[in-house]
């Protein structure tokens, strides 16, 4: 089989879950499934499997911040624009407007970021309302990706290991990634969670990172919120993911990933969702 017939034969498989945690009174987390094609937009739910032949899919996790209930408002609205922006630019590309990967989804992030500071200056209740936004979209062979903040992007390769796409918007993650820390002590730092970069009040420019990687049967990816950062070291995440499930386990990796995170740590909202390429 060519590599074209391959990628267009492609199946998604996915799984999300998220928990408000041990110790914060309300979730603000959100994250999004997404099908979508030039004519119709379907939400996805929490686990399911499809082909990727006629249309393409997209994924997302966002952890607001701001005062009150601001953070659960910023998630949401980032994840409720994508629904909107992101289908659209599709059926531009449809209709021969080709526009590259990098900037619609540089596009899609600055109206987003546009979006959080105009309800943020509009009601003092959203008053400083951020929120971290990390995105997978599959089109038949590919996943283009877009991430602002400290959720994580996770690719696992089916031949093996695994490797963070996304960068976290952090000194911390700047020192990580320079050898400066080790993962533990990265982990471990009391600025870990001071971010440099984040959609909303506040930050003037957007600047999202934005890259692309070429899908094939056995690859998984996994897009977390922190609160899966400080329940699971990296090793920890490939074993849980590349494991065989146990006869009666749930068929949901992410439930799996976000109970043992809480019981692990639980001192933030915790969210996961996890697509395997088939």
């Amino acid at each position: 089989m060519d590599k074209s017939r391959s990628a267009a034969a492609q199946r998604l498989k996915w799984s999300g879950h998220t928990d408000r945690g041990k110790v914060r009174p309300n979730n603000e987390d959100a994250f999004l499934g997404l099908q979508f094609d030039a004519r119709e937009v379907h939400h996805l739910g929490k686990a399911g499997e499809a082909s990727i032949s006629r249309s393409d899919f997209a994924f997302a996790v966002s952890d607001g911040m701001g005062g009150a209930k601001a953070g659960e408002y910023a998630s949401r609205i980032a994840v409720e624009k994508i629904t909107t922006l992101l289908p659209r630019s599709y059926r531009q590309s449809a209709a021969g407007l080709e526009a590259g990967f990098a900037d619609v989804l540089s596009e899609l992030f600055l109206q987003i970021h546009r979006a959080l500071v105009f309800v943020g200056d509009s009601y003092e209740e959203t008053a400083g309302m951020q929120t971290t936004l990390s995105l997978c979209w599959f089109t038949p062979g590919w996943m283009y990706f877009g991430h602002v903040g400290d959720s994580r992007i996770y690719y696992l390769p089916a031949r093996g290991g695994i490797r963070q796409l996304s960068e976290d918007d952090t000194h911390v993650g700047w020192l990580f990634r320079n050898g400066q820390l080790n993962e533990r002590e990265a982990r471990t730092h009391p600025r870990r969670n001071a971010l440099q970069k984040a959609l909303g009040s506040g930050n003037q420019f957007v600047d999202p990172q934005v890259g692309a990687v070429g899908c094939e049967p056995g690859d998984r990816f996994l897009l977390c919120t922190d609160g899966v950062i400080e329940g699971l070291y990296d090793r920890q995440l490939e074993e849980m993911l590349r494991a065989d499930p146990a006869a009666d386990a749930p068929d949901n990796p992410a439930r799996q990933l976000v109970t043992v995170a809480v019981a692990n740590s639980g001192r933030d909202n915790t969210t996961a969702l996890v697509i395997e390429v088939s």
